[in-house]
């Protein structure tokens, strides 16, 4: 969430600044106006650009500079120089750029550019795929969409998602949202009026049974079949299920979804004293965020630190006494056995009363389709296919090696149509590459998953728009 505007600091840019103020690969921050300009030097160029990133309003000074992009020091969003585009998750939109000018030893900036105009839309040219599917309805999903609009894809693009709302920003559900601190609107990635602006159809409330990739169709558990010429699975991951007798009672809750954030800020109203089990990032974040709203907050993690794993035992500390000193209550190096109505039961022989216990596990990749294993294939193989090619596709295992090291294994356009993500490989190339009917995207050494919806995304300028339609299933087009 972009933070409260400050007054702008640095040199006033319109006035100009000696250029060998600025060395070759640095950045310094100045202002036009009441706006803050970011100037990068790239040998004899000099850019200027949006100070703050459009994610999380991180400051882009102390990114890093990349050839002509600028990385954020935050979430490591990258923004073309020249242009201003998002060319990585997790910002969606561009920074804006400046007229910069060099005359008399000096850099002149003087007024904003005007945005690059988006073609009309039309039919697509050449051989592109006519329809492409996406199979998931969360930021990873969404960010696929809007790329392919972005790198003018014109044909039909259309999203399948088993949620009831439309692609939100999911990493706020345990922060600033869940907190009572940000209003709805910061919550959806896109209002409406950018899918019926754009012409991608999202049919929301729908579950995906089975992939059948020799006819290439998608079926839908309601009974629909939905053709595609490419298919992208991106169902993101979801918590791990712990087997805790009692977690299945009503105010015992997990949190991915906002239908699950709703619910949480609903019981919280009622309640008193919240039992959190599990001292991750997000465990971490629900207990700042429901100390937020005054509740008493008890963690219990069987680590002695929290995120000592991760950050080490000094930070580990820190964390703790951070949280500490904000009213959380700490029970470590313990676990719980069992919830019996209102009363946590702990392994150490401790008892909780709580009236909200908050499950925090750990991810894996979403399973609402089937799992069928990925057959390896073979130096030279033109295609990835199931290891029973004559029943329908489904997702893989996140891990699934594909070929070893060095062995490059292609995915046909003319084999299967069907496109997972591939680690290490930046969004936009993917989404290009699936655009194309040829040449096939060639993958060296490297493990194929699904996209996973777990970037952190902020959402952008538009008016609140809440669909009234009754129907659990629910079609934006």
């Amino acid at each position: 969430m972009a933070q409260e505007e400050a007054k702008p600091t640095g040199p006033d840019l319109s006035l100009g600044i000696p250029l060998d103020q600025l060395a070759d690969g640095k950045m310094l921050v100045g202002h036009v106006g009441d706006e803050d300009v970011l100037l990068v030097r790239r040998g004899h160029d000099v850019f200027a650009v949006g100070a703050h990133c459009t994610h999380y309003h991180g400051p882009l000074v102390d990114g890093l500079v990349v050839g002509d992009t600028v990385r954020c020091p935050w979430h490591h969003a990258c923004f073309d120089l020249r242009t201003g585009e998002a060319l990585e998750a997790p910002a969606l939109s561009p920074i804006v750029c400046w007229t910069v000018e060099q005359r008399d030893g000096k850099i002149w900036v003087s007024e904003k550019r005007v945005p690059k105009q988006p073609r009309p839309r039309g039919k697509t040219m050449g051989s592109a795929p006519e329809k492409i599917v996406i199979v998931g309805g969360g930021a990873a999903g969404f960010t696929a969409a809007e790329m392919l609009r972005r790198q003018n894809y014109q044909d039909s693009i259309v999203m399948l998602s088993s949620d009831d709302a439309l692609p939100y920003d999911r990493p706020n559900l345990s922060k600033d949202y869940l907190a009572g601190s940000a209003p709805f609107d910061f919550v959806p990635l896109r209002q409406e009026e950018f899918y019926l602006e754009n012409d991608i159809e999202v049919r929301l409330g729908q579950t995906v049974s089975k992939i059948d990739i020799r006819s290439r169709e998608v079926a839908l558990a309601g009974g629909d079949k939905i053709p595609y010429d490419r298919l992208l699975l991106a169902t993101g991951a979801e918590p791990v299920q712990l087997s805790i007798p009692g977690a299945n009672q009503p105010h015992v809750r997990t949190l991915r979804s906002l239908a699950d954030c709703h619910a949480i800020i609903e019981y919280a109203k009622a309640a008193r004293r919240v039992v959190v089990i599990g001292a991750s990032f997000i465990g971490l974040e629900v207990t700042a965020a429901l100390r937020a709203r005054g509740l008493e907050v008890h963690i219990v993690a069987p680590e002695k630190r929290p995120m000592e794993r991760i950050l080490g035992p000094q930070m580990g500390d820190f964390v703790r006494t951070l949280h500490e000193e904000h009213g959380a209550v700490f029970h470590l190096d313990d676990s719980v056995i069992a919830i019996d109505g209102k009363r946590v039961k702990l392994q150490g022989g401790g008892t909780l009363e709580a009236d909200l216990v908050e499950l925090v596990s750990a991810f894996g990749p979403a399973s609402s389709l089937p799992r069928r294993q990925v057959s390896t294939p073979t130096a030279g193989s033109s295609s990835i296919s199931t290891s029973r090619p004559a029943h329908p596709a489904s997702t893989p295992p996140a891990t699934s090696r594909v070929g070893p090291t060095g062995t490059q294994v292609r995915t046909s356009a003319s084999s299967t149509g069907l496109w997972l993500s591939v680690k290490g490989r930046p969004l936009r190339s993917t989404c290009s590459a699936m655009a194309r009917r040829s040449p096939p995207c060639r993958f060296s050494g490297v493990s194929i998953t699904t996209f996973r919806s777990t970037m952190s995304v902020t959402p952008r300028s538009g008016t609140k728009s809440r669909s009234t339609a009754t129907s659990p299933a629910r079609t934006v087009s």
